[in-house]
């Protein structure tokens, strides 16, 4: 495996370690508390954090069930970008990634794990339409038979 590889796949696991303490931290659990929750060693569990292994996908998917983050998000930090160029922002949410990215005070890896982060943040608190629609009382029900006009 030639050097650059090597440096590629580095920052992969870096990206993907940054998120998953980015979104410990923001469960506020400690590190601790996500190896319980995850059955996961405590000192595995730092060395993941900190980029040092690149985990198993029953790993990921243990941590993202402790972590109430979807598989896919985690997946998605494992080859996302080649530290070369920036990921694109998501069309949907212009204003906020267009100006994660073009801060100047921001490392390229710090803008990918702020946006990721945003990404997930934002994907989380969309409403599920099935969840919240709102459904009328059928006509002739008891419910609008015993209105009052």
């Amino acid at each position: 495996m030639n050097t650059n590889s090597e440096d590629h796949l580095d920052y992969q696991r870096r990206i993907l370690g940054e998120f998953i303490k980015s979104q410990r931290k923001l469960a506020q659990l400690s590190l601790r508390e996500l190896a319980e929750r995850t059955n996961i060693s405590n000192p595995y569990l730092s060395q993941i954090e900190r980029g040092l292994h690149e985990p198993s996908v029953r790993i990921l998917r243990s941590i993202s069930n402790a972590l109430n983050v979807s598989l896919g998000s985690l997946l998605s930090h494992i080859g996302q970008s080649d530290g070369s160029a920036e990921i694109a922002p998501d069309s949907s949410h212009p204003v906020v990634e267009t100006a994660i990215y073009s801060d100047p005070r921001l490392s390229q890896y710090q803008k990918e794990v702020l946006v990721a982060t945003y990404r997930t943040f934002v994907a989380s608190s969309e409403p599920d339409p099935l969840k919240h629609k709102h459904h009328e009382p059928k006509a002739g029900s008891k419910k609008t038979r015993n209105k009052i006009h």
